[in-house]
């Protein structure tokens, strides 16, 4: 699984003009991507990762201060634009081994006792955020 990991200062998305998920204040927006060969144990190693990672202000993470997470799925973290001007998709795991990868990562965080908001599996997002810093960083797991 990838993800890249935002540090905001307030997030939201949005379908078909419903905010479906949303956070003010400080938190972590994080894009998620399955690629062949993830399991539910990828997805916890993951959450586990979030949950605990050390960026927000004064170093601390979401579990030091309770900070919230949106948590988005994004296919196209596997895109592949290395040769000619399309990018592939191969390495992006198919949408029925994905959403389940994705469910579970936000399920693991809940479980962890985080507060995740969501987007909606495949479809036409609008994601808005205010990234402070500005801070991203990459994961792979």
């Amino acid at each position: 699984m990838r993800a890249v990991v935002q540090r905001v200062d307030g997030a939201s998305v949005v379908v078909d003009g419903e905010t479906v998920g949303e956070f003010t204040g400080e938190g972590l927006c994080v894009l998620v991507g399955a690629t062949h060969g993830d399991g539910p144990e990828t997805a916890a190693r993951l959450a586990r990762k979030l949950w605990t990672l050390r960026v927000l202000d004064g170093e601390k993470s979401c579990s030091d201060i309770g900070a919230p997470l949106l948590v988005v799925s994004q296919f196209t973290l596997y895109g592949d634009a290395r040769k000619g001007r399309r990018p592939t998709w191969n390495a992006a795991a198919p949408g029925e081994v994905a959403e389940p990868l994705v469910t579970e990562v936000c399920a693991q965080l809940r479980k962890l006792g985080a507060r995740v908001e969501t987007g909606r599996f495949g479809a036409k997002m609008r994601v808005t955020l205010t990234n402070d810093g500005p801070f991203t960083v990459l994961l792979e797991m």
